[in-house]
């Protein structure tokens, strides 16, 4: 089960990065949890409206996601961590990060949902 669960949540996350998901605030909407709180790279915080609103507007980074690794916290919160490269368009370094990522199941939504998420800057890997 952890495997079949651990699958599902990497491509939650991956799909989570694509652009044209970026984009919407319909997908969005359902993948993030109402009580969603992120602390971004440079110590800024926000919630479900913040993303909602931000993530549409920008453009989106070139991302690269690798080595990740399941933690369950209970029977409905799973932890997702992972190391990511990510390229803004108009920058010429990547940037390297060392990402965390909570997932609660949604009984209404039959689904999962990100409702914390965390990157941290880190040295090349």
């Amino acid at each position: 089960m952890l495997t079949s669960l651990k699958q599902k949540l990497v491509e939650l996350e991956l799909y989570l990065l694509k652009s044209d998901v970026r984009a919407s605030p319909e997908e969005l909407n359902i993948l993030i949890h109402d009580d969603f709180h992120e602390f971004g790279a440079f110590g800024a915080s926000f919630g479900k409206k913040d993303v909602l609103e931000r993530l549409p507007k920008e453009k989106c980074p070139n991302f690269c996601a690798t080595s990740f690794e399941l933690r369950m916290l209970s029977k409905d919160l799973s932890q997702l961590l992972y190391r990511a490269t990510m390229k803004k368009q108009d920058e010429f370094n990547t940037r390297y990060s060392l990402r965390s990522s909570l997932w609660k199941f949604n009984e209404d939504l039959d689904e999962w949902q990100m409702i914390f998420h965390q990157g941290t800057p880190c040295e090349p890997f």
